[in-house]
């Protein structure tokens, strides 16, 4: 323990996760030279490599692997002993929360949960980091209180589910497909698309929806997330799809309709909240859980949707 300094702990697994100085840099929000140090200091303690080049990435030594799971929990029992309460009272606690959650869930959920705090815990922070690039995994896990994620992509962790959306499209309102009589999927597909993008392989709802009518939108401008779709179509001749209440939430500043779908070709999105389950007991996160979810049975109470007569139907054109 003399020879090892325990602040490199943290650096080191991210390190191990991330397997690339810059992004671990990017990560720990340090200055590249400083994590490269540091790196540096880690192979002279291990007397091991722990990266090796292979190609243009860098892969994990035998011996950096066996380390992965040690470090993780290492790292986890450290932050246990750190948030130790006697018990946990929410008037007059000064704990600082993580919460992850894609810019669509953040916007929804900021609004409610503050009005929660403001008049039950005034001087409890909550903050709220992107998901971009997170696994899921349970090493991040152990790095913030809770995740905001959509169900049914394999993420690891305790869940429980907080809410459930639809899709809909949003358009601007001088769009020339908003004054057909009866718009079919096969309209929608015709006009020019913005849409959302959220890592290689990955598929939204939205996407889905397509893929299983087996039509191809015309894509013509990508962004990162859900929440500057509408405000992108505003002005425009682009059509995107949003979650229902993200488009309620924009109605109120951006001069767009909403177009609903037939229920055949409803796309669904549940949200749910993920965290490690060693923090299922911990009054803290207990606590946490709850004010999160009264501030998800408000949404759909904050945010209905006014939506253009059109509606958006599988048959063909007539």
């Amino acid at each position: 323990m003399k020879n090892l300094d325990l602040n490199l702990l943290p650096q080191l697994q991210v390190l191990l996760e991330l397997r690339n100085v810059s992004r671990a840099a990017e990560r720990l929000q340090l200055s590249q030279p400083a994590t490269s140090a540091a790196m540096a200091r880690l192979r002279r303690h291990f007397d091991d490599e722990l990266l090796v080049r292979n190609g243009r990435t860098y892969e994990l030594t035998p011996f950096a692997q066996s380390l992965v799971p040690l470090v993780d929990e290492a790292m986890l029992h450290i932050q246990r002993a750190t948030r130790v309460r006697s018990g946990f009272d929410a008037t007059t606690s000064e704990r600082e929360f993580v919460i992850a959650a894609s810019d669509y869930a953040a916007a929804l959920i900021v609004g409610p949960l503050r009005g929660i705090l403001q008049r039950e815990a005034p001087q409890v922070v909550v903050d709220f980091v992107p998901t971009s690039g997170l696994q899921g995994t349970m090493a991040e896990y152990s790095r913030m209180d809770l995740l905001v994620g959509p169900t049914g992509y394999r993420m690891q962790g305790e869940s429980k589910q907080l809410f459930r959306d639809s899709f809909v499209a949003v358009a601007d309102a001088g769009n020339p497909v908003l004054h057909l009589p009866r718009l079919t999927l096969e309209d929608l597909v015709a006009v020019p698309h913005a849409v959302g993008y959220f890592g290689e392989g990955i598929s939204t709802p939205a996407d889905k929806l397509f893929e299983s009518r087996g039509v191809r939108r015309r894509v013509a401008a990508v962004v990162a997330g859900f929440l500057s779709l509408p405000l992108l179509v505003e002005g425009t001749d682009l059509v995107a799809l949003v979650p229902r209440m993200l488009a309620s939430r924009a109605q109120r500043g951006a001069n767009i309709e909403v177009l609903e779908f037939t229920e055949e070709l409803e796309a669904a999105l549940v949200e749910a909240m993920y965290w490690h389950p060693s923090q299922t007991e911990d009054p803290a996160n207990v606590w946490l859980r709850s004010v999160v979810q009264r501030a998800c049975s408000q949404l759909h109470e904050i945010f209905p949707v006014t939506a253009h007569p059109v509606v958006v139907s599988a048959g063909h054109s007539s």
